[in-house]
């Protein structure tokens, strides 16, 4: 295929470029201008990273006309074929981008009216003659629509930017949040420094104090209408339903036929010699996978089979289209797997497969002795601080919380629910961590109960502690630390009430494991021989028998945990090295069976999200944060999610609605329950704003603890005074 010469330069340089279809050609767009769309025209953005890797995105604004949309179908391929068939491919429809887009112009995009048919350019200038209006929309997602310059185009609830060349005007609705008025500063000050160079100024206004500069053009001011309802997010649970299909002859008649009618799917029902579908349309979502062995001609065909896909299902026309070659595939599109492992995750870090953010998300070995400077490690660790803070245990009982013997602390029964409390000090600040550990086998009532005393022990000081919840074998890395050079060890079943002491079953496997934060815990698991994994240790205790089975990857603490164990369990074990096992060894687990005889996984860190959450309507609403987001990112009026894979975290803003802040850990339930990866148990924290650990801090660059000393307007009008 002929590629067209202004993508020689494509891709060499990690960063941002755009073209604009001219003409059946294409123009490059000067970087000052990226962010700016004519909605007449259709675009090519290549971001490339320092990987290398690529996103390939052809934009479509809503006047353009059907040759340029065509062009733009042949110019992506082409842009795809001159990098080898690497980039990731996503058709964008004007007010429809995808969160991977809107991620690469953090202070929002701008829809201006016209194209190059009306002989509007992309060219940078001083023109003090400037005279358009802006509409600004979103709080995550910042889009600015030109409107007519009339009174008409405004009401109370939003934010418009009145440009007039050297002045340029931030109009805040009476009505409008704090947050909008914000982030509708950051794309008054990018025009500005982008658009004029610096040569023009900014100044903030309010509904009813217009200026006589601003009344010139528009008139005086009539009474407006009120806004119109929030930006409208889809409910998550539909957004994250979707179906796989395979593609047969995609560059001839092309067939489909159904993989899986709903997800979480398995990784292995992806053929590495075919092409898939998956049709996430309940998003507005169609996902093509490209095989890396399938024939060149189906692989180039992708994008017209995801075209005739859309057509014979009566999908809308501006459903989106992602292409992913294997190995290449976005966050979005592993979501719908149940635990997908990359490439990384099974051989060994690798570069080549790493795309876009998740190359600035490096595994960092844990170090306690400066876990206070480094906050990413004590965030990639889920590390508070060193563990050697107040610990207190209850056992919930009868609806009340019943002292645990501290002689017996680190170990949990999963007929049981705890309370664990602990207290630490940092910065000259006393904090409180409430770990609600839920057992597997524990009663509804208990799972209440523990959830409504959590509640009353964080009211009896203050409110101020972050809570979390805490699945059986599920228990984050800080809570298994907190019992020092002892394993945390977890019963399978059974309780530790005395008056209702159940039996241990006759036979016993532990699991023993060290962390990456060098904390060791001991699980009890099904005692079968499938149990096993040749990276740890196992203490396997029978009516007549206790043995410490040592994996080819055991490590000595492992083995001195391992030893603990077994005084728990009633005396010394006989070590048994692996592949030298006796028949009573085999016999006791039913049999020999396959087990994990690989090495350890290498510890990959996904990338983290942030997601704004409501629950107003009933129904979860969740909205993600694009890009690199940043402290200022946290809506103090809203419930927000950051997700790390690992934990989930539920920061409550001080100015969240009554409903928001009680209904908190609601909304974290069903986010993960809407997970479509099928994920669950996953610990979460609720945490409040200003009262935040180290291990949420540590994902934010720059954390300034005195942010919100300031009134959220002071700090906008201090970003104008500083130009």
């Amino acid at each position: 295929m002929a590629t067209h010469k202004a993508f020689e330069t494509a891709g060499k340089e990690p960063g941002l470029q755009v073209w604009r279809v001219e003409k059946m050609d294409l123009k490059p767009v000067p970087a000052g201008l990226h962010g700016d769309f004519f909605t007449g025209d259709c675009y090519i953005v290549l971001y490339t990273t320092p990987a290398p890797s690529y996103n390939v995105h052809s934009w479509l604004g809503n006047e353009a006309s059907q040759d340029e949309r065509g062009c733009a179908a042949i110019f992506m391929t082409q842009l795809d074929d001159s990098l080898g068939g690497a980039p990731r491919q996503y058709t964008e429809f004007q007010n429809q981008e995808s969160v991977t887009f809107m991620s690469y112009f953090k202070s929002g995009v701008k829809y201006k009216k016209g194209g190059v048919a009306s002989g509007f350019q992309h060219v940078v200038t001083n023109d003090v003659n400037v005279k358009r209006l802006l509409h600004v929309k979103g709080r995550r997602t910042i889009r600015a629509t030109e409107v007519d310059m009339s009174w008409h185009s405004f009401n109370k609830g939003d934010c418009f930017i009145i440009d007039l060349g050297k002045d340029i005007y931030h109009w805040s609705g009476s009505e409008s949040n704090s947050f909008e008025r914000l982030k509708t500063t950051e794309l008054a000050l990018d025009i500005r420094d982008n658009e004029r160079k610096g040569r023009a100024e900014v100044h903030m206004i309010e509904e009813g104090s217009e200026p006589e500069a601003v009344i010139g053009v528009l008139g005086p001011k009539p009474d407006l209408p009120p806004g119109s309802s929030d930006d409208a997010s889809a409910d998550k649970k539909s957004r994250n339903q979707a179906s796989l299909y395979l593609i047969s002859d995609a560059a001839g008649s092309m067939k489909t036929t159904i993989v899986a009618e709903k997800n979480p799917f398995k990784q292995d029902m992806l053929s590495h010699s075919d092409c898939y579908i998956l049709d996430n349309r309940g998003d507005n979502k169609i996902f093509i996978w490209k095989g890396k062995d399938a024939n060149a001609d189906e692989r180039k065909a992708a994008l017209n089979a995801a075209n005739k896909f859309i057509k014979d299902n009566n999908c809308p026309k501006t459903t989106q289209i992602q292409i992913m070659p294997a190995g290449a595939e976005s966050t979005l599109f592993k979501q719908f797997f149940f635990n997908w492992l990359d490439k990384d995750e099974t051989t060994g870090p690798s570069e080549a497969y790493t795309i876009g953010r998740i190359a600035k998300v490096k595994q960092i070995p844990f170090d306690s002795s400066s876990l206070h400077n480094n906050l990413i490690m004590a965030a990639q660790h889920g590390m508070v601080d060193d563990g050697s803070g107040k610990i207190q245990i209850w056992r919930v009982e009868g609806g009340e919380k019943v002292p645990v013997d501290p002689s017996t602390y680190g170990q949990f029964f999963g007929g049981d629910c705890y309370l664990v409390l602990y207290s630490y000090n940092t910065g000259g600040k006393d904090r409180h961590i409430i770990y609600t550990w839920q057992g597997q086998k524990c009663s509804k009532d208990e799972l209440a109960a523990s959830a409504f005393l959590t509640v009353n022990l964080d009211d009896s000081m203050g409110g101020a502690a972050t809570q979390v919840r805490v699945t059986q074998g599920q228990e984050p890395p800080h809570l298994v630390s907190l019992f020092k050079d002892k394993p945390l060890v977890i019963h399978l079943g059974g309780t530790s009430r005395e008056s209702g002491q159940s039996k241990p079953a006759s036979t016993q496997l532990f699991h023993i494991r060290q962390s990456s934060t060098k904390a060791t815990r001991a699980v009890e698991v099904e005692p079968t021989a499938s149990s096993l994994n040749t990276n740890d240790v196992f203490v396997l205790k029978t009516p007549n028998s206790l043995m410490q089975w040592k994996g080819k990857g055991a490590t000595p603490e492992e083995m001195a945990a391992a030893k603990y164990v077994a005084t728990l369990l009633g005396g010394a074990a006989t070590e048994v090295e692996e592949t030298k096992e006796p028949d009573d060894f085999w016999k006791a687990l039913g049999g020999k069976k396959p087990y994990q005889t690989s090495k350890m996984l290498q510890n990959v860190v996904k990338p983290p999200r942030l997601f704004g959450c409501s629950n107003k309507t009933g129904r979860l609403i969740a909205e993600e944060v694009p890009g690199e987001f940043t402290q200022m990112d946290l809506a103090t009026d809203d419930v927000m999610i950051l997700d790390t894979w690992a934990q989930i975290f539920v920061w409550v803003g001080k100015d969240a609605n009554e409903t928001e802040k009680t209904g908190s850990p609601k909304i974290a339930e069903d986010y993960v329950n809407s997970d479509p990866s099928g994920r669950r148990g996953t610990p979460i924290s609720i945490i409040k704003q200003g009262e935040e650990p180290l291990s949420f801090i540590g994902w934010f660059h720059g954390w300034d603890a005195k942010m919100w000393d300031t009134d959220i307007l002071q700090r906008i009008q201090d970003r104008i005074a500083k130009h």
